[in-house]
């Protein structure tokens, strides 16, 4: 018996805007039924210089919608009906002019009217030049949709079909399908429990505009934020420096040294159900941070003198209470899983996530993670996939964990 997926039996309604990336909507579109989703597709008038109508109601065995004022085969308000029909409402590819319609709620065709009158989660796949992308009204429309809610999946960096290279390229649709995935999957497993969360790096200061960093991006833990939410958790995310909006729902409480992620830790997660700390604190600190700027000496070398930085993750697992469950991680160079086996125990956790930072599609600043999760009982070695679908992973197994250790109060 074959398994249901997220999109089994949803509706989605899928807006095609006029762009050569046109004909990967088709793939889509294809993907989606695949899937077992139910696919009624919008086009605007420019979309249809691309692609004809017709080779999207073969795809998606559903007719096509071209024209706000069309008669419908049966009486009803087109742009209501789909409206209402959606579980989920994609635009792919999403036009800069399609952006800023959303942005500003202008209804003057039947895909921008269907957007301004659905309630369903909307999800847009960008495709334009890097100069439209990049250019300040189009990154203004982009804050205000995400700010209102509406979801983003790319634009890519690469060749453009103009002959320009750069971001601006349409996601991919197997990236689209997974996004979408995520979305509509709708597990609450996590409802009722509350999960604390460290991500990005901390910041240790040599002097008043120099500071000991790492590579932390802060994607994983915010990725791990994400699907928390999305499970029903109330999420507290301890954040360090990083250039990424926290997902919407996370109380954000925000660090910048390693201490500071010490105090917040230890301070809070006492009352979360599960800790996941993802933050990658800056091992060593100056002894002494200088009060001003150390002047650069033609010719002469300079010397930290630096200490070790407190243990935040062993200061936390001396506080953990038996029915609380303690994620960590481990990014290592080498000796990998010994090294791991050395972290889960010196720190009390009950799993700890390996990945291997050498690996140029895993670990620091990239989307995509190669975990083991390790617990005392074994280990299980995940493929490369994206870091929302290894923070579902990991959310599995410290789920697991929890349960096993809280059976005795459901009885």
């Amino acid at each position: 018996m074959r398994e249901m997926g997220a999109l089994e039996g949803k509706t989605i309604v899928l807006g095609v805007t006029g762009g050569i990336a046109a004909y990967k909507a088709c793939d889509l579109t294809s993907r989606l039924r695949k899937a077992g989703a139910q696919v009624f597709v919008i086009m605007t008038h420019n979309a249809c210089n691309f692609i004809h109508p017709q080779s999207f109601e073969t795809l998606s065995a559903n007719p096509v919608v071209t024209d706000t004022f069309a008669r419908p085969e049966r009486w009803e308000v087109g742009h209501v009906a789909l409206a209402k029909k959606a579980d989920l409402f994609v635009v792919a590819p999403c036009t800069a002019n399609m952006m800023a319609k959303m942005a500003c709620g202008l209804a003057d065709d039947m895909l921008s009217t269907t957007l301004l009158a659905t309630s369903a989660p909307v999800l847009l796949a960008p495709a334009m030049n890097t100069g439209m992308w990049n250019h300040p009204a189009t990154k203004a429309n982009v804050q205000l949709l995400q700010d209102r809610g509406v979801l983003f999946v790319g634009p890519e960096g690469g060749s453009l079909a103009c002959g320009d290279s750069g971001t601006g390229r349409m996601s991919e649709p197997a990236d689209i399908l997974r996004r979408a995935e995520e979305i509509l999957d709708v597990r609450k497993d996590l409802l009722g429990l509350r999960v604390l969360l460290t991500a990005g790096p901390t910041r240790e200061m040599i002097d008043p505009v120099r500071f000991i960093t790492n590579r932390s991006s802060g994607k994983m833990g915010y990725a791990v934020a994400k699907a928390a939410l999305d499970r029903g958790a109330q999420v507290d995310l301890i954040s360090g420096p990083v250039s990424i909006a926290p997902p919407q729902g996370a109380v954000l409480h925000s660090v910048v040294t390693t201490g500071d992620l010490l105090k917040e830790v230890t301070g809070r997660c006492g009352e979360c159900d599960i800790l996941v700390q993802a933050a990658a604190p800056a091992d060593y600190t100056p002894l002494e941070a200088a009060a001003q700027k150390i002047k650069k000496e033609k010719g002469a070398d300079l010397t930290l003198v630096l200490k070790e930085t407190p243990d935040t993750a062993a200061a936390a697992g001396k506080l953990k209470k038996p029915c609380q469950v303690f994620v960590g991680f481990a990014a290592e160079t080498e000796n990998l899983t010994a090294n791991a086996r050395k972290k889960l125990v010196s720190k009390n956790l009950d799993m700890i996530c390996l990945n291997d930072v050498t690996r140029k599609d895993a670990g620091f600043d990239v989307d995509t993670n190669c975990l083991t999760l390790i617990t005392d009982s074994g280990a299980v070695e995940l493929p490369l996939m994206t870091k929302r679908q290894a923070a579902d992973r990991l959310l599995d197994e410290a789920l697991r964990i929890w349960k096993e250790k809280n059976a005795s109060k459901a009885q």
